[in-house]
């Protein structure tokens, strides 16, 4: 309409003819910019956000050579077509990623769907002190308003405070013992045949494995020596894994002795001790590879009739215990003087927990377990099918995707089991195992 108006007073007045011209045609050239434009999909702030959050064993500082997780979590409205994760150099850390990124659908607060986008970072700081983490760069090629146009979207700096060991001895600095910061530590001691049947000159192998929670394959002490007068070891080489789960590493070592009597008598291996520190419960623990007996078994069957004469006093020596034995359960003695168990109170705790299927709150019963009675604490681990059920549950209980638990009701029943109270050593029988690594 107005430029048919402007048209039709240049027609009126022949002098402003030019002059009417240029108005309509100017008005043709500006018409477009009044009309509705079309939604355009630029990028605005918020659209691309990355967070890194570092996860600390109980709120935490750690310690040096302590595992400390780094939940890297990116957000995106946009589309993406091509994407790169540039790392900061991490000095003072040793690192590694845990499994494979991750890229999911997620629903925003307003209602909106993004794409989310997770990768899980594991790092052990070399030493004590304040340190920054630079910034991590997702580098985005994403589909802005049909062209393609590279973000560099950056995450904040992270502090992270390494504390000094304090306690009067142990820690990371420490010569020794061996400092093993970790979740949890299991052991599993095995044979190639009981080796108190052993005889002299023969030769048996010993496996002993090793296990620790939240930490890499070069955090594991190394083999401890057996030595001890009356056997011959030959030390085997050590393998070493490291198993990535969603949780943190697992590193696992397993140590290999040929062991051969040398003398006929029986021979004592004592316990090892192998400390370590608990990230969880922030103390000082021990597991233990158990003490056992080489030689002192019941002799050949091939022997003459010196062998059956002395299986019969072996039977009538046994026959007499078994007497002996029901002789005190009759007179009122009580297993539990001679034997480990949980106190009443953290048994009922595990049935109750078994019973409403509350995972964490059945860990925290075993915690509680373990404090209260540390050797007993010290046997479910050295029991394999023990030991993978306590595994499991703390997979559910603390893996980020968690997982499927234990028969909790099964497991409470072996947790609240007896089991034979260890023998107290005579002093100076023989020297312990022990020896450099």
């Amino acid at each position: 309409m107005v430029i048919l108006l402007g048209f039709s007073r240049s027609r009126k007045d022949g002098a402003g003819r030019s002059t009417g011209w240029r108005l309509a045609l100017a008005l043709l050239l500006l018409a477009p910019l009044s009309w509705p434009a079309p939604a355009r999909a630029e990028v605005e702030p918020g659209d691309l956000t990355l967070t890194v959050t570092p996860e600390l064993n109980g709120g935490a500082n750690p310690y040096a050579r302590e595992m400390v997780l780094l939940r890297i979590h990116g957000v995106y409205r946009q589309p993406i077509l091509l994407e790169e994760v540039i790392q900061p150099p991490l000095a003072n850390f040793t690192w590694t990623q845990l499994g494979r990124d991750h890229w999911s659908k997620t629903r925003l607060p307003d209602g909106q769907t993004a794409i989310a986008f997770d990768r899980t970072v594991a790092v052990f700081p070399h030493h004590a002190g304040d340190f920054t983490l630079e910034p991590f760069i997702h580098r985005l090629t994403i589909n802005d308003v049909g062209a393609r146009k590279v973000v560099d979207v950056r995450s904040a700096p992270v502090p992270i405070t390494v504390a000094p060991w304090t306690a009067p001895t142990g820690g990371p600095d420490a010569p020794e013992p061996w400092w093993l910061p970790a979740r949890d530590v299991s052991i599993a001691d095995s044979w190639s045949q009981d080796p108190e049947t052993v005889k002299i000159g023969e030769t048996v192998r010993r496996t002993v494995v090793l296990e620790a929670q939240g930490v890499v394959a070069e955090g594991l002490p190394p083999r401890p020596v057996m030595r001890t007068r009356g056997i011959i070891t030959f030390a085997g080489p050590v393998t070493r894994e490291t198993i990535i789960t969603p949780s943190g590493p697992v590193a696992r070592a397993t140590y290999v002795w040929d062991v051969r009597p040398g003398v006929p008598e029986v021979i004592p291996l004592d316990a090892i001790a192998i400390p370590w520190f608990d990230t969880v419960s922030r103390t000082q623990r021990e597991a233990e590879i158990p003490a056992r007996q080489i030689g002192g078994g019941l002799p050949d069957r091939e022997t003459g009739g010196g062998g059956t004469a002395v299986r019969s006093s072996l039977l009538a020596a046994a026959a007499g215990t078994m007497a002996f034995g029901l002789g005190l359960a009759l007179l009122g003695f009580r297993r539990d003087r001679t034997s480990l168990r949980l106190p009443k109170a953290q048994r009922r705790a595990l049935r109750d927990a078994a019973r409403a299927h509350d995972p964490a709150g059945f860990r925290a019963a075993v915690s509680e377990g373990e404090r209260a009675n540390p050797e007993l604490g010290r046997r479910w681990r050295q029991e394999p099918a023990t030991a993978a059920a306590l595994a499991s549950l703390d997979r559910a209980v603390y893996a980020k995707d968690g997982g499927d638990a234990p028969d909790l009701a099964a497991l409470a029943r072996v947790l609240a089991r007896s089991r034979p109270a260890p023998v107290a050593a005579s002093a100076g029988r023989l020297k312990p195992l022990d020896g450099p690594a």
